[in-house]
């Protein structure tokens, strides 16, 4: 298998390089077209000609190298900007639909316009989608001079923009948006009933920036749409009551990853005593069943300043490949409740869900896709599974002369912090910067306390003052600068030498460029990746260590502490085989969440595919294409919005409890394909039927007043919001309930109401 794997790899390099080989050959094709002596009219004029060409059906390819070499002259005499060879080829590698690898600091922003220009020209419209809002106006700011001179319009998406101000934005030729304000605004589309409260047009082409983060690490994100939310009345402090009575081992156990949490027999009866309610595993009490896993899992599994804040009275979910706030994202319901209970908070009760979609599933409407991003590589082959997207590594403009020291292993956690202020210290007193990643809040706050006992200054830099991201990034790279970040620092940042100061630049790369130390590994390569990609950009000297303690998080929850034995000690583990169990735990780790997440799609799969053939039809009612009367459009539209969110509400409960299949021998996936299309082909006879019905009531009217009389209307306000569906996972995965939870679930559910037993 080995041995398949790596001709594997070599077959892919070698086709890597002929690729690489003839985007060099295209680029000197497009440096010959030197039309530095043209002047802004000419340049003008020949944009038009290809326009003209692209939207009279010349293919684009056809036209690349004309287009790229009228963008290069652009980008120098409208911003200063002369673009790379390596710049030229990344954006031929867009156009060609692959996902490019491309360092830190090597200009992704550049090489997407040429790319989106060439698109742009059928007149159809190209996204760009960004990280955040700040970019996503940034970019186009920076870029839009390029698009303008060259004839095409250019605008950015925010959040809170009117519906006409997002109409007038989307038309433009070329668009940057963040993915979840652009699936925002689909949704919202989805359920608009008439054309003009839409926004987007059809789909065409998509440049994802920060690809791996959008495509892969928040691909099964779900965006919602829902009603207004109605005020709380849940009863969640009973459970959370119940939770903190139970303990660890005597009442539940953890699977061997530490991703579930699960009553034992003697939970159960204990459970059952507090709550009053006989026999929790009885059909009637299953709201009670579900209700008490999610108090036991936000109470023994997420962690204050780790996996959330609090802040201003409200829970702020922290997300875990950036360590940044997690904007307008929730918990699936019942575990947001209950986490509001843990923390003494009133939680809202979600109003009925309109619609959903995953970023995966939005981002596949493009019928072109690409993407970029500093780490693809090791993720090449979930970026092919998922998307039949292939990834291109190109080659940096300056080798990259940054030095990654192996790793640094101890024994315990105390042993590791000593080590990391006594290195953080020594080398602080030389001047050279210093950034420091942790893995939360928790730990960047005790760090940045340890450090200032030893006399260490330090910037922190959390979610809990993400405000100030800018103003600390701006500075890590100056002279005697040390500073102390979650995951934020490790993507979408720029640190430069010196903080942009050429004498100071020159100060720090005598003194070996910016220090990247990482206290802890992660679950993705890609992110320990990120975070070592701050130094050495654009050729810049720089270095990077792991600082790695066998106690920490990750290694107790995957057994590496089982697996690598060694007497405690303060010093740093030498044998180098450690350090080839620890990579070889961390590729297994990716393998298994690469596994997880093509389990899980299999069920949200299904449902988008129900989605799409229904919005399909939506879609032809709203457009006018079925010759219908003004009052049958309006009739059947809000019959096809109340049956699907009818359908959404049954497809959750049913998920709720399907892993309880599993038990009984019957394939969770399976069975929950089997019920969901049940439902569903009942939906076309529902619609019909109250369709058939209403229209009698109506009488055929088209007065809009008579509709809002009948409640034929949108509704009177909506909410968008992001479920963060990681938890979801552990909460459904059935292939690792422990014996003794699969013995309590068969005592409660068989043996005790067959046999009277009350107790054991």
């Amino acid at each position: 298998m080995h041995i398949a794997v790596k001709l594997m790899q070599k077959f892919k390099d070698h086709d890597t390089q002929i690729k690489l080989k003839i985007y060099r050959d295209k680029t000197e094709l497009i440096r010959k077209r030197n039309l530095t002596a043209w002047d802004d009219g000419q340049l003008q004029a020949e944009s038009l000609r290809l326009r003209e060409e692209a939207q009279s059906g010349t293919p684009l390819d056809e036209l690349l190298v004309d287009a790229y070499a009228l963008v290069c002259e652009a980008a120098k005499r409208k911003l200063g900007l002369q673009p790379y060879d390596v710049q030229i080829m990344a954006a031929i590698a867009l156009h060609e639909r692959f996902v490019i690898e491309q360092h830190t600091g090597e200009g992704k922003t550049l090489s997407a316009v040429m790319p989106a220009y060439l698109n742009a020209l059928t007149g159809e419209g190209v996204h760009v989608l960004t990280f955040n809002d700040y970019l996503a106006n940034r970019d186009a700011e920076w870029m839009g001079p390029i698009y303008r001179f060259l004839g095409l319009t250019v605008n950015s998406v925010q959040a809170g923009m009117s519906l006409s101000e997002k109409r007038e934005a989307y038309a433009a030729d070329i668009i940057y948006v963040t993915a979840k304000e652009a699936g925002f605004d689909y949704l919202r589309d989805t359920i608009a009933l008439s054309e003009a409260e839409t926004v987007h047009r059809p789909f065409h082409y998509v440049i994802v920036d920060e690809a791996d983060s959008l495509l892969l690490d928040e691909a099964r994100v779900p965006l919602v749409i829902s009603g207004e939310s109605n005020s709380s009345g849940n009863d969640g402090n009973r459970f959370a009551e119940v939770a903190r009575q139970l303990k660890q081992d005597e009442h539940y156990d953890f699977d061997d990853f530490q991703r579930n949490v699960y009553l034992n027999e003697a939970g159960s009866a204990k459970a059952e005593s507090l709550l009053g309610c006989g026999n929790l595993y009885e059909s009637h009490n299953s709201h009670l069943l579900t209700s008490l896993n999610c108090a036991l899992h936000v109470e023994s599994l997420l962690k204050k300043d780790v996996d959330y804040i609090v802040r201003d009275g409200k829970i702020e979910l922290i997300e875990e490949y950036t360590g940044r706030v997690a904007e307008n994202r929730h918990l699936p319901d019942g575990l947001q409740a209950a986490l509001a209970a843990k923390e003494g908070l009133q939680a809202p009760v979600g109003g009925t869900i309109l619609g959903t979609i995953t970023l995966q599933h939005f981002i596949s409407l493009y019928p072109g896709i690409c993407g970029m991003t500093a780490t693809a590589h090791v993720s090449a082959i979930e970026f092919e599974d998922i998307y039949e997207l292939q990834v291109v590594r190109i080659p940096p403009n300056q080798p990259n002369i940054r030095i990654d020291h192996p790793h640094r292993i101890y024994t315990h956690q105390a042993a590791k912090l000593k080590a990391l202020v006594q290195e953080i210290s020594s080398v602080h007193m030389t001047g050279r910067p210093i950034l420091i990643g942790t893995s939360s809040v928790e730990e960047s706050d005790m760090l940045a306390e340890a450090l200032a006992v030893a006399g260490v200054p330090c910037h922190v830099l959390n979610a809990k003052n993400d405000a100030k991201e800018a103003d600390v990034i701006a500075k890590a790279g100056e002279i005697g600068a040390v500073t102390v970040s979650t995951n934020m620092a490790g993507r979408g940042v720029d640190i430069r030498l010196g903080g942009g100061n050429p004498a100071q630049a020159e100060v720090v790369a005598k003194l070996g460029g910016l220090y990247v130390i990482g206290t802890h590994m992660h679950q993705s390569v890609r992110i320990d990746d990120q975070l070592r990609g701050r130094s050495g950009r654009q050729g810049d000297p720089g270095a990077s260590v792991f600082f790695i303690s066998l106690e920490d998080e990750l290694m107790l929850r995957f057994g590496t502490h089982k697996a690598i034995r060694a007497a405690r000690q303060d010093e740093a583990l030498e044998e180098s085989a450690l350090r080839s169990k620890i990579a070889h735990i961390q590729r297994i780790i990716m393998g298994q969440n690469f596994h997880i997440r093509k389990e899980l799609n299999c069920y949200s799969d299904m449902v988008e595919d129900q989605r799409r053939i229904l919005y399909e039809e939506r879609i032809r009612i709203l457009k006018g294409e079925t010759s219908m009367s003004p009052s049958e459009k309006r009739v059947r539209l809000y019959y096809i919005d109340k049956f699907w969110a009818d359908h959404l509400a049954y497809v959750s409960y049913i998920r709720e409890g399907i892993h309880l299949t599993s038990l009984t021998s019957r394939n969770p996936i399976d069975e929950f394909h089997a019920q969901i299309i049940q439902a569903y082909e009942q939906i076309p006879a529902k619609i019909n039927s109250e369709s058939t019905n209403m229209l009698e009531r109506l009488g055929g009217s088209n007065d809009p007043a008579k509709w809002d009389m009948f409640g034929l209307k949108s509704p009177t306000s909506t909410r968008t919001y992001i479920i963060n569906d990681q938890y979801t996972q552990y909460l459904q995965n059935p292939g690792s309930w422990t014996p003794g939870t699969i013995i309590a679930y068969w005592l409660h559910k068989i043996l005790r109401p067959t046999f009277g037993w009350s107790k054991f």
